[in-house]
């Protein structure tokens, strides 16, 4: 598995990641965490020796893991998760390296180009990985069992041709929170449903309360791409048309960003969209800073662990079509191909079915405030907190990003892109236009 390499790697590519990354444009809550094993430090550095020569003596299989950071508590239950794994598994070792969002793909892509992936990444994107052969079958390294747990329509978003090539970790879906408090003062009877009541609203607000922002928006490196499908998917707009061919220039699309960046230039948004990540924005939510915001879930526990309270309410995106659309987001387990062992397969099923535990998998969505994507998952939390189940019922019906596609990494990066040169002045038509031409040539 190329272990000796890789734990050599490790250090480098870290502060290369740092140097390279796009994190200007934002940051989760903290930087860049690791849990990284501090014995890789004396390890032996000679290139002669083979996993072979390991597996021969009898040492343990070595698994690396890169995992996302979804929130302040994600690093401590992976240190738990790790210590409890190779406790109850004497014969595995596993690294995981927590790493936030602002800064994953940087430095995922760089041990990639430099041949050093590591055998289980979580994170969104995959098809892309897909498409250059870096993957494995997700059946091929995870367990029936564990495998017969998934949400068949989660386990859809990761389909190429007819094989599944990664798992859900954690899914959710968006709605809009509004607070309660600000918005009967400023006169607001019920919170708006369409862009229009939204405009009116923000109007309202702004005029009562001039220190608050009254819609939350971020267009950063972080979670542009789910403004952008926020307001195009409530405009009648989409990525792809029914034949799945990209459609990123649309009349619908042009005209909802534009809706978007007219919020911001009327001062009815927070000020700085490219830099304020969704982080922030629920830090200033959770100070009645920000009066309403489309939001996952998880906002509400996000909000109670940062030491606050607000009195929220949970509304359906405003539309300018008739029809709300809520937006789902899947997160995903993929494992790289590194010429495995059938002994290394069989840990990194074990990995596996020891993470998705029924009551070990339900404990880290209920930690993190997302929905589970197992159906044990979903119904041991349901049973525990009917909002949970109307949640579960939501996300059944969300619209997903077409991850699956193998442009969907240039597209995700490429609509941000639009979005901030937007931010600066220049036409949404022609970014879109130029969007296009690039990736459907």
């Amino acid at each position: 598995m190329k272990k000796k390499t890789l734990k050599k790697f490790i250090a480098l590519t870290l502060s290369m990641a740092t140097a390279l990354s796009v994190a200007a444009c934002g940051s989760s809550p903290s930087s860049s965490e690791t849990t990284n094993k501090q014995d890789a430090e004396t390890e032996n550095t000679d290139d002669t020796n083979t996993d072979d020569t390991e597996e021969a003596s009898g040492d343990k299989i070595e698994l690396s893991i890169i995992a996302a950071q979804y929130g302040q508590n994600t690093a401590d239950w992976w240190k738990t998760f790790e210590s409890d794994f190779e406790k109850d598994n004497e014969g595995i070792d596993i690294n995981v390296e927590v790493i936030s969002w602002n800064d994953i793909s940087t430095t995922v892509n760089t041990r990639v180009a430099n041949n050093q992936a590591p055998d289980i990444l979580n994170i969104d994107v995959f098809a892309d990985y897909q498409a250059d052969d870096l993957l494995l079958p997700a059946q091929d390294y995870v367990s029936e069992e564990t495998y017969g747990k998934m949400y068949e329509a989660f386990l859809e978003q990761s389909n190429v041709d007819g094989t599944i090539w990664a798992i859900p970790d954690l899914a959710s879906a968006r709605a809009m929170y509004y607070n309660k408090d600000i918005l009967e003062g400023a006169g607001i009877e019920a919170p708006p449903t369409t862009w229009d009541e939204l405009t009116e609203a923000c109007k309202k607000i702004k005029e009562k309360y001039p220190d608050v922002y009254p819609w939350g928006i971020d267009m950063t490196t972080d979670e542009g791409q789910a403004a952008f499908a926020y307001y195009i998917w409530n405009n009648g707009g989409d990525f792809t048309d029914a034949d799945g061919n990209w459609t990123l220039n649309s009349p619908e699309n042009v005209a909802a960003i534009e809706y978007a960046i007219g919020l911001i230039n009327d001062g009815y948004t927070n000020t700085d969209p490219a830099n304020e990540t969704r982080y922030d924005l629920q830090d200033m939510f959770g100070t009645g800073k920000v009066a309403m915001m489309i939001a996952p879930n998880s906002l509400p526990t996000y909000v109670k662990d940062g030491g606050n309270e607000v009195n929220y309410g949970m509304a359906p995106i405003p539309n300018n079509n008739g029809t709300s659309v809520s937006a789902g987001v899947m997160d995903r387990f993929m494992c790289f191909d590194n010429e495995y062992s059938d002994e290394e397969l069989e840990a990194i099923k074990t990995f596996f079915d020891y993470f998705y535990e029924d009551e070990r998998y339900s404990a880290w969505v209920e930690m993190e405030g997302f929905l589970p994507a197992t159906k044990t998952g979903g119904e041991t939390l349901a049973a525990k907190d009917e909002s949970m189940a109307e949640w579960i019922d939501i996300v059944g019906s969300c619209k997903f990003y077409p991850t699956a596609k193998a442009e969907w990494a240039d597209v995700k990066q490429g609509v941000i892109s639009a979005e901030q040169n937007a931010l600066l002045g220049e036409s949404v038509q022609e970014q879109l236009d130029n969007l296009q031409a690039e990736i459907a040539p």
